[in-house]
């Protein structure tokens, strides 16, 4: 769910074709770069130059593939849609969300943070912000199987939003760690999972068009 490991990070935001054979190995070597300058120095330390250094590779060779810092940021996390990650399947819609909450928190609190220093450069460079949310996008996307098959199980009411409900069940998690940088809490992913499950399960997360006829019935 989220870009937490340099395995698992990015999109080429420039390159259409995945490159092969020295061509991967220089990308390779200047994400990774990438990934730890941001965490060890930070977004404002972040230049092309101790990019190349670290990477071992001329600076105009990265000027050439990736432009500059929001070229190589974006490379970042559109790799991580191409790492073949896919959620948990526990049997429970509980069991499922509970272990992509603890997947977030982990990543969000591991020392030297990938995940937590991707998001503090999107919002200091657009093409950045513009990858990560295309990273997200694409990580809900996986993650709606896991509603599709607790409907299937009869967990849920049939016509369940299943973005509105991996939304609700996440949210806490990037509130808690990421706006108000607090302390992690072991019991948070569970309850925000728990809170979500019994919502949905009402009916909470219907279809636009189900509320409105629930509510037009009740009304009524």
């Amino acid at each position: 769910m989220v870009p937490s490991r340099p395995a698992s990070d990015i999109p080429a935001a420039v390159p259409a074709r995945r490159p092969g054979g020295r061509s991967a190995r220089i990308r390779t070597q200047v994400l990774d770069a990438v990934r730890t300058e941001l965490v060890e120095h930070g977004y404002d330390a972040l230049t092309v130059d101790t990019v190349a250094d670290r990477a071992g590779v001329h600076r105009t060779t990265v000027y050439r593939r990736w432009q500059d810092i929001g070229g190589l940021l974006a490379d970042v996390l559109d790799v991580g849609t191409d790492d073949g990650w896919q959620p948990a399947d526990t049997g429970t819609l509980f069991g499922d969300l509970a272990a992509l909450n603890h997947e977030i928190q982990t990543a969000l609190t591991e020392q030297r943070s990938v995940t937590a220093a991707l998001i503090a450069a999107s919002f200091r460079s657009g093409q950045a912000a513009d990858a990560l949310r295309n990273f997200w996008e694409n990580r809900y996307a996986q993650c709606e199987i896991a509603v599709h098959r607790a409907a299937a199980r009869g967990e849920l009411p049939p016509h369940t939003d299943a973005r509105q409900l991996l939304v609700t069940a996440t949210a806490p998690l990037y509130h808690h760690l990421v706006l108000l940088r607090a302390t992690p809490d072991p019991h948070l992913p569970d309850r925000a999972a728990r809170a979500a499950v019994l919502a949905a399960s009402a009916g909470a997360f219907g279809r636009e068009t189900d509320c409105q006829t629930h509510a037009q019935v009740f009304t009524a």
